[in-house]
């Protein structure tokens, strides 16, 4: 007998499998084109910037230092969004970086780190042509796997993994495409993830929900988008929600869903 098992938790797994069955991966684009805050920041900076290749370049560079951060996720893809599209970088990604992070509201934490990241990237960067990055957005786990190389880290490490999804978000405004992400890149492991987690399994959660993934046809990306005004807790979020979707009922009935390992209701 499993340990989830034992627990009882078995229901709770069924019952999470059932609503993103419903779900699908068109409610996740939904949520991901028309409820995400970082979306619309991205289609700004793209219609401010009218540059394609500087404009991707520039959404890797700030997935990748989107770390620690000092205020919400969604003000800081908009603080970025706003600075470049009046400061484009004329030259160095990381110099402008240097300049930008220090004046930063919401990411001012380990500076020095980030740009010297951003410096180990740039090289990079440097060789992405417009073609280059086309390919990429086709085949996005060669994209992973060279950030990784790039960084000096793991292929599954939260940072590479959100650059991923960035990535495909810019791709999308740019190209005008749609492409779902890979099933074998797993969901960026957050402190609210680990936390969600806990309440149907003592499974690593990478594993935990690249198995749901499997289950229900939705790669972890798409589920991380479904989870995200789920566990984000902004009221601006649950109003575009219900705006936008929908199946925001069904959405938001993932919030109570779970019993945790200790056999507590969240």
């Amino acid at each position: 007998m499993t340990p989830d098992r034992f627990l009882g938790l078995d229901d709770n797994v069924a019952r999470l499998k059932g609503i993103l069955g419903k779900l699908g991966i068109e409610c996740a684009r939904t949520i991901e084109e028309r409820v995400d805050l970082q979306f619309d920041a991205l289609r700004n900076l793209w219609k401010n910037l009218g540059d394609e290749e500087p404009f991707l370049k520039l959404v890797i560079a700030n997935a990748v230092v989107s770390y620690q951060l000092s205020g919400k996720g969604e003000d800081w893809w908009w603080e970025f969004s706003q600075y470049f599209s009046k400061n484009p970088p004329r030259g160095s990604i990381a110099e402008a970086y240097a300049r930008f992070l220090p004046q930063s509201k919401t990411n001012r934490r380990l500076v020095g780190r980030k740009v010297a990241r951003l410096r180990k990237l740039e090289p990079f960067l440097a060789r992405l042509d417009l073609g280059r990055l086309r390919y990429y957005y086709r085949n996005m786990l060669s994209l992973q796997s060279n950030l990784a190389n790039v960084l000096g880290t793991g292929k599954s490490t939260k940072t590479v993994v959100f650059a991923v999804k960035m990535f495909g978000y810019a791709c999308r405004i740019t190209f005008g495409e749609f492409r779902p992400y890979p099933m074998e890149i797993p969901i960026p492991e957050d402190v609210r993830i680990r936390a969600y987690t806990r309440r149907f399994t003592r499974e690593p959660p990478a594993t935990f929900w690249s198995r749901i993934a499997r289950d229900v046809g939705i790669p972890p990306l798409h589920i991380d988008s479904i989870l995200w005004p789920v566990l984000g807790g902004d009221e601006r979020v649950i109003e575009r929600l219900r705006r936008h979707c929908k199946k925001a009922d069904l959405v938001l009935e993932l919030a109570n869903l779970g019993t945790n390992v200790n056999g507590q209701h969240p």
